[in-house]
């Protein structure tokens, strides 16, 4: 079996968005780290949020969340929603992105891919299990993310 090391690269060099809420009262960051598989016998999407960003609770407060994939038009307004907080600004207007509901989640209109993920497992990540130097890195002045596992329930296309 190939194996298209693409598809390894999709968050890291694509990166993506995580938005959990209602349409009324949603919030999305920016993500590039997260990963695509399968869990109990469903495909799921994995993604890592730290508590610290407003869209953390936003995560623990609804059941369903979305990841979406954008073309490289979208660059600058992603580099909007990973920079910019929700808590102070319509981070949607300042990205120019136009909100759209999704079954129970909200996603972009401008998406090219989105999964609307229904949350099964999340986890805070244990430092003490990590190489030393992941720690220092990313964890020496903040708590570490938490995992959240969410089944696919559906893939909106353009």
């Amino acid at each position: 079996m190939e194996l298209n090391a693409e598809v390894f690269s999709q968050f890291a060099r694509r990166w993506a968005l995580v938005c959990a809420g209602t349409m009324e009262r949603h919030n999305a960051m920016t993500i590039g780290w997260g990963g695509l598989g399968t869990l109990w016998e469903r495909p799921v999407a994995t993604v890592y949020v730290k508590p610290v960003r407003h869209t953390y609770g936003f995560l623990e407060e609804n059941e369903y969340f979305t990841v979406s994939f954008y073309g490289e038009e979208c660059r600058h307004a992603l580099e909007v929603m990973g920079t910019v907080s929700g808590r102070d600004t319509d981070k949607d207007a300042a990205a120019g992105l136009t909100p759209i509901a999704v079954g129970e989640g909200v996603t972009y209109a401008q998406a090219e891919v989105t999964l609307l993920c229904r949350k099964i497992y999340c986890q805070d990540l244990d430092t003490s299990r990590m190489m030393p130097e992941v720690v220092d890195h990313y964890y020496r002045t903040e708590a570490p993310h938490r995992m959240y596992v969410g089944e696919v329930v559906d893939v909106i296309q353009k």
